[in-house]
């Protein structure tokens, strides 16, 4: 029985999409959107999609809520910290924690 208590953490706390590399961890995932593509991942049971950049400032859907970020700055959304942490010519960086403690 216990296998199956367990079953559904995992799931909650998995990423994955296309256009992107994630590095996850229980409650925070850090994912590396690819610039020029339909990028989008599920993350801590939400979808994250880059909608665009513009200067400094990334524009993130996160579970259907648009969000505008700034390098090195933080929004929460969805009951979500999202930061920017870099932008390059060819992607973006983006850690998204749970909303509570830690992150």
């Amino acid at each position: 029985m216990l296998p199956l208590v367990l079953l559904p953490l995992g799931a909650v706390a998995a990423c994955g999409g296309e256009g992107t590399t994630t590095d996850c961890s229980l409650n925070a995932c850090t994912v590396t959107f690819d610039r020029g593509v339909d990028a989008n991942a599920s993350i801590l049971g939400v979808k994250a999609e880059l909608v665009g950049v513009q200067g400094d400032n990334v524009t993130l859907r996160i579970g259907g809520q648009q969000v505008t970020v700034p390098v090195d700055g933080q929004q929460q959304v969805e009951g979500l910290n999202v930061a920017v942490q870099s932008v390059t010519q060819d992607n973006v960086v983006v850690k998204i924690s749970g909303g509570g403690e830690g992150g």
